[in-house]
């Protein structure tokens, strides 16, 4: 999904949520859960849109109206060596488009 279909979707309600995945390396990603699917905000080059943070999300999204939004970190622990064999749920922090966080 390219950005102007999500503003397309959003002012027409039609997303569920958004998740800002956090991604190692200091970037972004956005997945939007809609009832047409899961789709990943895509750039002009049709690649994964790498965003800086919220308010880079923010500045993006300023016109349309609010939906659920939530960001997602992952446990750095799942991945350590010696941990517990039990799962970590990753973090999920809603936030929101309009006022920060």
């Amino acid at each position: 999904m390219n950005l102007q279909t999500l503003i397309e979707r959003a002012t027409n309600s039609e997303i569920r949520e958004l998740e800002l995945l956090s991604i190692e390396g200091g970037f972004y990603l956005a997945r939007i859960r809609s009832d047409q699917g899961q789709f990943t905000l895509l750039d002009n080059a049709a690649k994964p849109m790498h965003l800086r943070s919220i308010t880079h999300l923010r500045d993006l999204l300023h016109a349309v109206p609010a939906f659920p939004c939530v960001l997602v970190q992952q446990c750095v622990h799942d991945e350590m060596c010696g941990r517990e064999t039990a799962s970590v749920e990753e973090l999920r922090l809603p936030f929101s488009l309009t006022t920060p966080s």
